[in-house]
């Protein structure tokens, strides 16, 4: 069985965010990339089937600028088997990123793919369901626990009323949450050997997708600076305080 995990390079979570002068987005001159941590636990996830005999080969795919072939790498120095890079500069919405994901789904015929549930630049949480209803694939988001059970994956989400157990028939696609798994690190001798593993390279150009903007952002702006607090002596003057506050 073939798994195929997209990853996207986002800035580091470590990093404090700093927005351009302009306000036309956020200053990524000299920041620290990473891959999104979500992405990195569909990775792990897939390592892990693979590793128990459940999967033949893990593939990740990546939609960007040159700069994403240093995050495929870290799924191939994870354990993935190779890497896809849909090469392109411009800003890439959910929407074009499922349209490429299913061109490249129909290419390589994979029998599950497993996306982060969301990336943490943009908090779009779109990606997988989107390509889901593209494929007309079975669908569970939010996973904190899958088993592989012959033709069929059973996956635990986590829902507000508490944990959800779905039996969904392979091919399907599947996003993973925080608490599924705990991303490995990997091993300099595994990051020596990614380096040798290989990454094709196309264009969404290549793949046939429009990947024209759909959404203008008119203004990105800092969040205001967080207020002290305020200490009250009793009950009534709190409830003051509250009905004021809404």
């Amino acid at each position: 069985m073939k798994i195929l995990v997209p990853v996207k390079r986002v800035v580091d979570s470590n990093v404090k965010i700093r927005v351009c002068p302009d306000g036309s987005g956020v200053d990524l001159a000299n920041v620290k990339m990473s891959m999104n941590p979500f992405d990195e636990i569909a990775v792990e996830q897939a390592v892990r089937f693979k590793e128990l005999g459940k999967a033949s080969e893990v593939v990740v795919v990546s939609v960007g600028a040159k700069g994403a072939s240093e995050t495929l790498r870290t799924g191939l120095a994870m354990g993935a088997d190779r890497g896809i890079h849909v090469v392109t500069d411009s800003a890439i919405e959910p929407l074009a990123v499922a349209k490429i994901l299913t061109r490249i789904v129909i290419d390589e015929r994979p029998q599950l793919v497993i996306v982060g549930k969301q990336a943490i630049d943009d908090d779009c949480n779109q990606t997988g369901q989107m390509l889901a209803g593209l494929l007309h694939w079975p669908q569970a988001t939010f996973a904190s626990k899958t088993e592989l059970a012959g033709n069929t994956i059973i996956v635990t989400r986590e829902i507000d009323g508490g944990l959800q157990t779905l039996e969904l028939d392979l091919p399907a696609v599947i996003t993973s949450d925080l608490r599924l798994n705990e991303p490995r690190y990997a091993s300099l001798s595994n990051i020596m050997k990614a380096k040798k593993k290989l990454i094709v390279e196309m264009t969404p150009e290549e793949l046939g997708v429009d990947i024209m903007p759909r959404l203008k952002i008119g203004r990105t702006i800092e969040p205001p600076v967080r207020g002290g607090g305020k200490k009250v002596t009793n009950v009534t003057e709190l409830v003051q305080v509250v009905r004021n506050y809404i």
